[in-house]
């Protein structure tokens, strides 16, 4: 059996994974959650009673256990600590099992996915999680993961900056807004409440669809034409804009304007919309005076969208 931890010279050992978090109402059958709020939870490091970890090892887990960020109330989550290739094409994951919840808690049979640094998946697998028995309420319980080859979707597995995660079932999540990190810090929160009453309202789009919608369309002072679209996402899996040709069409029903765009690092999270806003400028205009009292801006169809799915 592989040992906990790789020995590296005397150096404290770090969390090589990054870490996944899910409500508790989204995983377990019970619907009744035990606290809210916005207070941290720190977790307690629970051993299983049936591993014999030595003295070192503990510590280390311990360590680990310190340096992981608290949980809000409610939640479930894995928090990554290594992954070691146990034999030809065999790896073996290692994470914190994570329960800020103040009662215990029973796992069953969960998918669980594998992802890389960039969030892509590269493997999947079933897991039977009643072997942690009783998870203690503010606790986090050290793991082990099997994924063979006909798991992994990948010839090699990153050692560092992964991250397991729960696939939750399409049913049991709602269709949510999804922000990028620069409308986060930059929309007034009445703003961001708007857009997630407005994703809440609208009917989701069907499973394994992605669509666009128009939410705004502003002509500047200098000519160039502004247009917000939310990018809808009805798969289970996140999806990676790389290219998106749009045209838009005003209130005469012609198109006033057609370009192409180029997106880096542009995902949208399964089962969410994101908001987004594509600049045309003055050159990219069939006319220069516009009728946006109503619009559409949509991929032309005869063109190719590049999107990824992962």
């Amino acid at each position: 059996m592989l040992p906990f931890f790789k020995k590296k010279d005397g150096k404290k050992p770090q969390l090589e994974g990054a870490e996944s978090t899910v409500s508790s109402d989204e995983l377990l059958e019970e619907g009744e959650s035990a606290a809210s709020g916005n207070e941290e939870v720190m977790t307690e490091l629970s051993i299983h009673p049936a591993w014999n970890v030595p003295k070192e090892d503990q510590y280390s887990f311990q360590f680990l256990n310190m340096e992981c960020p608290p949980l809000k109330p409610n939640q479930l989550s894995l928090s990554g600590i290594n992954i070691m290739e146990e034999s030809k094409g065999v790896y073996r994951v290692t994470a914190f099992v994570r329960n800020s919840l103040d009662k215990a808690v029973e796992l069953k049979e969960t998918n669980l996915v594998l992802l890389n640094p960039k969030d892509e998946v590269i493997g999947r697998k079933t897991f039977d999680l009643s072997g942690l028995e009783k998870l203690p309420g503010r606790s986090s319980r050290p793991w082990h993961f099997y994924f063979s080859a006909d798991d992994l979707f990948v010839d090699e597995v990153p050692m560092e900056g992964w991250k397991l995660a729960f696939q939750l079932k399409p049913s049991s999540r709602k269709h949510s807004l999804d922000l990028a990190q620069s409308w986060q810090s930059s929309l007034a929160e009445g703003s961001k409440k708007q857009l997630e009453e407005m994703v809440e309202r609208l009917d989701p789009p069907k499973t394994g669809e992605v669509n666009f919608m128009g939410l705004k369309a502003e002509q500047k002072e200098n000519g160039d034409l502004h247009v917000t679209i939310l990018v809808r996402n009805g798969s289970e899996k996140s999806i990676h804009l790389q290219e998106l040709p749009l045209e838009v069409t005003d209130a005469s029903g012609e198109v006033v304007a057609r370009g192409g765009f180029k997106l880096e690092d542009f995902s949208v999270k399964a089962n969410t919309s994101k908001p987004w806003t594509f600049i045309f400028p003055v050159s990219m205009l069939n006319n220069e005076t516009l009728d946006l009292s109503s619009w559409s801006a949509a991929p032309p169809k005869q063109a190719k969208t590049s999107i990824q799915s992962k």
